[in-house]
């Protein structure tokens, strides 16, 4: 089971439309695009304001995957670039969040949102209090080559990289 906790999408400013959105990459759709990462459920965070590009998000999730289930999240930050404002409301979303990490594997987009919410959600993942690993995606390298991009999924576990955690651990002597 993969489930995705978090992502953004466009700004209102910037988002294609029409068919002509199909030709644009989107981050939050073109992570479905990949067929070797199945996603069963889309907790989606966004901040409320843009009902109707909330609504051709999803929509458009179900066109390129129709079994994923999309979740959305309302969590409006006064200023999403004040550290201590997006962290609060970033591990009161966490400590709430009914995760089972038993029996789901969880992702944890941070390739949209403000940098600061970006920093604020790998603290959270490094520290566990979202238990999952990172995903970041990336647009295609060219506009000819076109498709979804590319994504990484990054773990934070050190004990699963013995050099990083030896050099840790001899700094922290």
């Amino acid at each position: 089971i993969s489930v995705r906790l978090r992502d953004q999408s466009w700004s209102a400013a910037r988002r294609p439309r029409g068919v002509s959105r199909w030709e644009a990459w989107r981050p939050t759709v073109a992570l479905f695009q990949h067929e070797d990462l199945l996603v069963d459920r889309l907790d989606l965070i966004h901040d409320g304001r843009h009902p109707r590009l909330l609504k051709r998000i999803v929509d458009d999730i179900h066109i390129v995957s129709p079994e994923t289930e999309v979740v959305p999240h309302v969590l409006a930050f006064k200023d999403p670039w004040d550290f201590e404002e997006v962290y609060a409301t970033l591990l009161d979303f966490a400590e709430q969040y009914p995760s089972d990490p038993e029996t789901e594997e969880y992702l944890i987009n941070i390739t949209t949102g403000t940098h600061v919410v970006q920093i604020c959600l790998f603290l959270l993942t490094e520290a566990r209090h979202l238990p999952g690993r990172l995903l970041q995606t990336s647009p295609p390298k060219s506009k000819q080559e076109g498709g979804p991009g590319g994504y990484f999924i990054v773990d934070l576990d050190l004990s699963r990289y013995d050099s990083i955690a030896m050099r840790f651990q001899e700094r922290t002597r």
